[in-house]
């Protein structure tokens, strides 16, 4: 089966990359942008930088000691995308492999000299998981030759030994081996590692112990800290090695880990590290918006980490997050051309960065998208997430089927085919049709914001084969999904709320979590779940003091943000009213206007006052508010150099009232003649 994660045990099974075909949409569109656009921009970078080359013998080695790693993200992106350049490639990396399986291009002649920094083990984690991927989409040729003499090599060298890898990943890759091959040594070798971080297993370094989680044992760390791509991929690893080896304390270790970072140390787009000096997680509740790091790879870590224990326990709240991350970090990093990439996402940029063209410093914050970095983790990263998307999709067993995220496509497990149709993140209407009939039960995600969601079901002789002509469609909104009508549905019906006979059912109302339906499916039948869509606002919680006296917009899964291409008006005067938002369709997309306020501030004031507020925001003098746009995160920076918020002060609703303004000017979203738009 084509998966990046195929447990042998858990609360649910993964269906292959073949069983979820994924259909024009926003995830299906991104999904071939990264095929047909992305993957060849990462190869056509590293050949131009000489990444590739590196392998090839070429003088002198260029990029950082790592770079081997990004060859080997890309060969998995290649493998999950099906993609022609991959033979060639691998063929390339297969020539620099010395005889007893040791294959580094930094690091031959002085082997393993330099554990804390070097990067080798971490390197073979990736070479390992394409070798995974090419397995698992192709069967054995010279990649997967190579991943497993890498991996063999491993072995020998480090199976008694007592260190480890600066850099976390091997476990994880090693442990999918296993899953593949049945390899006993290699499920070994990676629960060595993940035991000995923490004992310790690498020397002192000026970061501290911390930075590479070799502080504590996994077992008895109470949250996530360090680094935090290392610290998630080691979480990952260690799931993986729990759940093979029956290990529940560990699991549960890494749960309650998972679950005090989210609650204490994770933004409100899922990202995930607030520091940039070492791309580290804060201490609890340090999430300010404009130092935030959030790095793309954190982000794929992220979500690698919730899919791991979504299949483990079953918990709706992992795929929720999976969620978060995608649409807010993940779909973010990527310009809508494919070719340019954030290396961190904050959730504020103060000032309009410079436009750039070639490679740039990974530590450049998040102010503009860089075709590419002297550190260029996070566009394979992307690029091979993206190429598997379809895995995070669906899981099923027997006649089973669960759903978590929301895509146009095609799911196919045992019997049971099914056709998913939806608007989703832009309307909340799903729609899932049965294209060939089974017993079984289809489970289908409420997200935790969704409360006041709706489900109903229609029989084929409702529907005629046709959307268009159904009862559901022409009661729905344009877009030919359906508009929730209340819950009375279901109680005289069956064990999952809907009766026994034809026709249509009308919507009863559903809780976060999961819905199940079972019954016997016939071809034809479909259920509608309809999702709240309604803007609302967002408060942080009081401890998180760089937040204090802001609020944030959020719609369905998505945050969105303010934007002011050139900082012209400038978003530092703006506060906003937290009334409902009015929505705008724009461009296929669904931007929003909210009522805010502008300040006038002295720029040469000193920035302290007897106010307790600071500087006064007023109304203007003509009456009327001003009109903030805003537009969903993930596509800010698309329209040149910019200043972005997603947290915005919220305006001292009595100071305003107290202003003079004419109550009869404006709509009541403050769009007035006398007003500006922040846009």
């Amino acid at each position: 089966m084509a998966n990046p994660v195929l447990p042998s045990s858990g609360a649910l099974s993964p269906l292959g990359l073949d069983a979820v075909r994924l259909s024009p949409g926003f995830w299906g569109d991104r999904v071939a942008l990264n095929r047909e656009v992305t993957i060849a921009h990462c190869q056509e970078w590293m050949e131009r930088e000489g990444w590739i080359g590196n392998f090839r013998g070429e003088r002198p080695r260029r990029g950082r000691e790592f770079s081997d790693s990004e060859i080997y993200k890309l060969l998995e992106a290649m493998a999950w995308a099906d993609h022609p350049e991959l033979p060639a490639l691998a063929e390339t990396v297969a020539r620099a492999q010395e005889g007893d399986g040791y294959l580094n291009t930094r690091w031959s002649g002085s082997r393993y000299t330099d554990l804390e920094w070097g990067h080798e083990l971490y390197c073979y984690g990736h070479l390992i998981q394409a070798g995974v991927a090419r397995l698992r989409t192709h069967g054995p040729d010279q990649l997967t030759e190579v991943a497993m003499r890498a991996a063999d090599h491993v072995c020998r060298r480090f199976m008694d030994d007592a260190r480890t890898c600066g850099h976390p990943e091997i476990e994880m890759a090693l442990v999918e081996l296993y899953r593949a091959t049945g390899a006993e040594r290699h499920l070994e070798m990676a629960r060595r590692f993940v035991e000995r971080r923490g004992l310790p297993a690498l020397g002192e370094i000026h970061l501290g112990r911390a930075y590479f989680q070799d502080d504590l044992p996994v077992r008895r760390a109470p949250v996530l800290r360090g680094h935090a791509v290392r610290a998630l991929y080691l979480a990952c690893g260690a799931v993986d090695v729990a759940v093979e080896t029956g290990d529940e304390e560990l699991l549960k270790a890494v749960e309650a880990q998972w679950e005090r970072t989210v609650a204490r140390r994770t933004h409100l787009t899922g990202g995930m590290g607030s520091r940039h000096a070492d791309e580290a997680f804060g201490d609890d509740y340090e999430l300010p918006p404009d130092r935030a790091y959030a790095e793309t790879c954190a982000g794929v870590a992220s979500v690698m980490l919730s899919h791991r224990l979504l299949l483990a326990t079953g918990d709706a709240r992992y795929a929720d997050l999976a969620e978060r991350t995608l649409y807010n970090v993940v779909a973010a990093s990527v310009a809508l051309d494919g070719r340019s990439f954030f290396y961190a996402n904050p959730l504020a940029v103060r000032v309009p960065a410079e436009p750039r063209t070639g490679v740039a410093g990974h530590a450049a914050g998040g102010g503009l998208r860089s075709p590419w970095f002297d550190v260029s983790c996070c566009p394979n990263n992307i690029a091979r997430t993206l190429a598997s998307l379809a895995a995070y999709v669906a899981t099923g067993s027997g006649g089973d089927v669960q759903i978590h995220q929301y895509t146009p496509g095609e799911i196919r497990q045992g019997e049971l085919a099914l056709r998913v149709e939806t608007g989703y993140p832009w309307s909340g209407g799903v729609r899932v049709r049965v294209l060939t009939g089974g017993s079984g039960r289809i489970s289908l995600r409420i997200p935790a914001w969704a409360t006041g969601a709706t489900l109903r079901y229609e029989a084929p002789a409702a529907t005629g084969g046709d959307r268009g002509g159904s009862e559901a469609a022409r009661d729905g909104g344009a877009d030919g999904f359906p508009r929730g009508r209340g819950s009375e549905a279901g109680r005289d019906g069956g064990a999952d709320g809907f009766s026994r006979g034809g026709g249509s059912e009308a919507g009863r109302l559903v809780e976060p979590g999961y819905v199940v339906v079972e019954r016997d499916w016939r071809a034809g039948e479909e259920v509608w779940l309809e999702l709240p869509m309604a803007a609302r606002w967002t408060y942080p919680d009081r401890r998180i003091d760089a937040l204090r006296g802001c609020a944030a917009v959020e719609r369905g899964p998505l945050v969105y943000c303010a934007e002011s291409v050139g900082d012209e008006p400038p978003l530092a005067e703006l506060a906003v009213v937290p009334a409902s938002p009015a929505e705008r369709p724009s461009e296929g997309t669904v931007e929003l206007e909210v009522e805010g306020v502008a300040g006038s501030p002295d720029s040469d004031a000193w920035p302290y006052g007897s106010e307790p507020d600071g500087t006064p925001y007023r109304w203007p003098a003509g009456g009327g508010g001003t009109a903030v746009r805003l537009i969903p995160y993930h596509r800010w920076g698309n329209r040149g150099p910019a200043t972005m918020r997603v947290w915005l002060p919220v305006a001292d609703a009595v100071r305003a009232m107290a202003e003079p303004a004419d109550e009869a000017a404006g709509d009541a979203h403050g769009t007035s003649p006398g007003s500006r738009s922040f846009s």
